[in-house]
């Protein structure tokens, strides 16, 4: 399944590369609504409360009353978790709270937020940069890989979205070993994002069970929607 993405970074959708060099900007959100509505699920990520630097709240809510959403960035809290899923978020994408700086999985938090929302609208975003997980807009890692951390989400999540931030943005494809590795971990919904560019990536991915979030691609026109 393709998940188109829409990324939001001082009240307009955007694409980065590699989480920090803008590339694209846009200002016309029905258009993009309309264009994503016939699809079962779109990812919406509040770049800027990903970052720490004020959020998109308004405009997340807008847009989680029109298209079917999973919505990330900053979800960091029980009550920012039900507050997202209260203003018509199917799934909340809970990132960073989830590592402690010692290089730990937070059960505690997990447990917390499956408990308030209900672990079938919890996915854990798993998101790495050489190998590492990588928190708080992708300025920070932790020694844990998602090797480690996958076994010790699994009864708090209905899925996992995987973001190789080594490759998103450039539209050079996506690690097809990595999608392979991280599908024999764990049975629950597996999403991948970083790279994807091309139809035949997305069906590749689709023949092991692996859904995908396109966004540089997509709004480059290179994969048509």
């Amino acid at each position: 399944m393709l998940i188109p993405s829409i990324d939001l970074m001082g009240g307009r959708i955007v694409q980065l590369v590699q989480g920090e060099k803008l590339r694209l900007s846009f200002g016309d959100f029905e258009y993009w609504i309309e264009k994503f509505s016939r699809f079962p699920l779109v990812q919406l990520i509040d770049l800027d409360a990903a970052m720490r630097q004020g959020d998109n709240s308004e405009l997340v809510a807008q847009i989680a009353r029109q298209l079917p959403c999973q919505v990330g960035g900053g979800i960091g809290s029980t009550e920012r978790a039900s507050e997202v899923i209260n203003a018509g978020a199917k799934r909340v994408i809970i990132g960073s709270a989830l590592f402690s700086e010692e290089g730990r999985v937070n059960e505690a938090i997990a447990s917390a937020i499956a408990t308030a929302v209900g672990a079938e609208r919890v996915v854990a975003g798993i998101d790495t940069k050489n190998g590492r997980i990588a928190v708080k807009g992708w300025k920070a890692q932790v020694a844990l890989t998602p090797d480690e951390a996958i076994p010790q989400l699994e009864e708090y999540v209905s899925g996992y979205l995987y973001t190789h931030v080594d490759g998103e943005g450039l539209m050079q494809g996506f690690p097809m070993d990595a999608a392979v590795r991280l599908r024999r971990l764990t049975s629950r919904q597996l999403i991948v994002a970083g790279g994807i560019r091309s139809q035949q990536e997305v069906g590749d991915l689709d023949a092991m069970g692996v859904d995908a979030v396109v966004g540089m691609a997509v709004y480059t026109s290179l994969l048509a929607v």
